[in-house]
């Protein structure tokens, strides 16, 4: 089919480049009965510890990769798009646009990727990666796609200083070719990848190895090693080795983390189409591999599920752990400013800081009625009891700038209260997840008028399971800067990960409480 190219979405175009980044609408309800959008009952003033609001400074990166280098977070994005900070509140912006005004390709992109643009048939490049290798310089593992097919070329560009400039080295991968492809056999876009959205990491085998995930829609996602000397791939892996997805189902934007603390190696992926109508939601799965198998908490093998025809998604949508998609938190009488939520949020990275023993989550995002007007932002990210990664409910800000200072730990006491809860479901869906209200009373039992019942624990250290509709929830307590009641409260994550259905494995609840 005739599909505009991925650029005009973000120029605000409705239409959907589905062999890459898109889809349409869909709809459905939440697995566990928490829809709905029932509004907060009115509280006529804040009971909060309220302070001077703090602030944040926003930039727009489509698809952004973070690397961090000394004190500084970079993130490169989409058509050659960058920004920097060293907070992760605010942003300052490097670079945008694919021509010869960018400064990370000195001002020459044009020629220093000419085969690139001419394999693809077009000027611009989708997310690219950026990492620094043994040899202390930094590549960018960069990507042009034609968008109207997977005709796609993926390579590699080498710098000094990771603000560039960078010089071509050269192309890696191609795809979408009529004839013989990468693995010596006939190009089919149903079941080899479309070679984009590269990532490359190290992993933590005594051997330090080094690999690139990377894919979207087409045959799905793909892994390969890479040989850091040189920073090419291993020669002989062909296209490498497949990981999730097939059949052109809506599955890109591959990203793995691996965290020291659970051993495992986290698979971040977005599903659903990238527009504003599209519903793109993040999912993770993971593997004590970096090459897989990646299971989800059911047990299903990533590499198992595709589209029963392309670009079906209730084929798919059962599967993998869903962390967040499309929400909108009604505001509470006492709160001020615009209700706060996403609107299709997604193709992540993910950083894991070692000194402080926190994860980040890093993504772009549109917004209640924006349009395809989208901004980065960052989510603090814990490890839950089952040893997956759920997202902290609102946008990071440290707890060390609450006045009064705050506890980072969590009571009982302080977690029993009165909250707004979004319940994220499974699907893959357009329509919003609107919260409701929810109260962990302090007999632990959780009733309030959204009507959401079952029982809550705390189970020392932050952590929380919450029982409902026979699913049960293993989360963490947090304090999260609300900006609608300029104070940090109370919130939870938390995700079913031993349900006894794949609809119902995977959902995530997202909490931020109103009062006590």
């Amino acid at each position: 089919m005739a599909l505009q190219n991925r650029r005009n979405f973000l120029a605000g175009s409705a239409a959907l480049a589905l062999t890459a980044c898109g889809g349409g609408g869909g709809g459905g309800s939440d697995s566990s009965g928490s829809t709905g959008t029932t509004p907060v009952t009115p509280t006529p003033t804040n009971p909060n510890a309220v302070q001077t609001a703090l602030t944040f400074g926003n930039a727009s990166v489509h698809d952004p990769s973070v690397i961090k280098t000394n004190s500084t977070y970079y993130v490169f994005g989409s058509h050659l798009a960058a920004a920097k900070t060293t907070d992760l509140m605010n942003w300052t912006k490097l670079a945008d646009g694919v021509d010869n005004n960018n400064p990370l390709f000195g001002n020459k992109v044009t020629t220093e990727l000419a085969a690139t643009f001419a394999w693809t048939t077009v000027t611009d490049l989708w997310a690219p990666d950026v990492e620094q290798l043994p040899d202390g310089k930094f590549y960018m593992y960069y990507c042009s796609c034609q968008g109207s097919s997977p005709l796609s070329a993926l390579g590699v560009a080498v710098a000094t200083s990771v603000e560039g400039p960078y010089a071509n080295k050269q192309i890696l991968l191609k795809s979408g070719m009529v004839g013989v492809s990468e693995d010596g056999t006939t190009y089919d876009a149903t079941k080899h990848p479309n070679v984009v959205d590269p990532q490359v990491f190290k992993d933590a085998s005594a051997a330090g190895n080094w690999w690139m995930v990377y894919g979207s829609y087409s045959g799905g996602i793909f892994i390969m090693k890479i040989d850091p000397t040189t920073g090419l791939p291993v020669a002989g892996q062909g296209y490498g080795k497949h990981i999730l997805g097939g059949n052109h189902a809506e599955i890109e934007g591959a990203y793995i983390l691996y965290s020291p603390t659970s051993k495992y190696y986290y698979l971040f992926t977005s599903w659903g189409g990238l527009a504003a109508n599209g519903g793109y939601n993040v999912r993770v799965a993971r593997s004590l591999n970096p090459d897989g198998p990646y299971l989800d908490g059911f047990g299903t093998d990533m590499a198992t599920v595709r589209a029963s025809v392309p670009f079906d998604r209730p084929s798919i949508q059962d599967n993998g752990m869903k962390m967040m998609g499309g929400h909108n938190y009604v505001n509470a009488a006492f709160e001020t400013g615009t209700a706060l939520g996403y609107v299709s949020p997604g193709h992540n990275s993910a950083y894991y800081d070692a000194t402080t023993d926190k994860y980040f989550i890093i993504f772009h995002t549109r917004f209640p009625s924006l349009g395809e007007y989208h901004e980065i932002r960052v989510h603090e990210m814990h490890l839950n009891e089952d040893g997956w990664l759920v997202i902290a409910p609102l946008r990071y800000a440290p707890l060390s700038l609450a006045s009064p200072a705050q506890a980072a730990t969590v009571t009982a006491t302080d977690a029993a209260g009165t909250y707004k809860l979004v319940n994220h479901g499974k699907d893959i869906t357009a329509t919003s997840k609107a919260s409701i209200v929810v109260t962990l009373n302090t007999d632990g039992s959780v009733g309030g008028t959204g009507g959401m019942t079952g029982t809550w624990t705390h189970n020392g250290n932050n952590k929380i399971t919450i029982v409902s509709g026979g699913v049960t929830y293993k989360g963490v307590l947090s304090r999260q800067w609300n900006t609608n009641s300029s104070a940090f409260v109370v919130s939870f994550s938390a995700i079913s990960s031993t349900a006894s259905t794949a609809a119902a494995t995977g959902v995530s609840l997202w909490a931020v409480r109103l009062s006590s």
